[in-house]
C-alpha cells in the first residue's frame, strides 16, 4: 500500500445546505467507487468551496456517510475572477494500491471543464 491523493469536484444547482450537502456527497462516492476505495482506507479529506458557497460545510456530508472519524477539513478557494461559481472540491488521501497513473479524478455536473486534460 501506498499513499497517493485524488482530486475531485462537482458544481452545486445551488447554495442551500441540501443541494451542497447532496451534491458532495455523490461526489466523495464516486471518488471511492472510482478508485475502488473504502472508509477504512482514508487518510483525510480536505473539502473547498467557491466564496457563493455559504450554506453548509461540505465535509458534513461525509459525516452524515459515517466518514466522522477521518479527519476532514473545509477552507475556501483564491476567488479568481471569472473562475466557475458553486463549485465543491475534493482532495481525497488514502492508502491504496493503485499506481500514480490508476488514480482516477472525478469531475462532475459541469465541474469536468475544469480539467481539459482529463478530456
Amino acid at each position: 500500500m501506498t499513499v497517493r491523493a485524488i482530486r475531485g469536484a462537482i458544481v452545486v444547482v445551488e447554495d442551500t445546505p441540501a443541494c451542497v450537502l447532496d451534491a458532495t456527497q455523490r461526489l466523495v462516492e464516486a471518488m471511492l467507487e472510482r478508485n475502488g476505495a473504502v472508509g477504512e482506507d482514508l487518510i483525510s479529506m480536505l473539502f473547498t468551496v467557491t466564496d457563493d458557497i455559504t450554506s453548509v460545510f461540505p465535509a458534513e456530508a461525509a459525516r452524515r456517510m459515517g466518514l466522522g472519524s477521518v479527519p476532514l477539513m473545509c477552507a475556501r478557494e483564491i476567488p479568481v475572477a471569472g473562475s466557475m461559481p458553486l463549485v465543491v472540491r475534493v482532495l481525497m488521501h488514502l492508502h491504496t494500491q493503485r499506481s500514480l497513473t490508476e488514480v482516477e479524478p472525478v469531475y462532475l455536473d459541469g465541474a469536468e471543464s475544469l480539467r481539459d486534460d482529463l478530456g
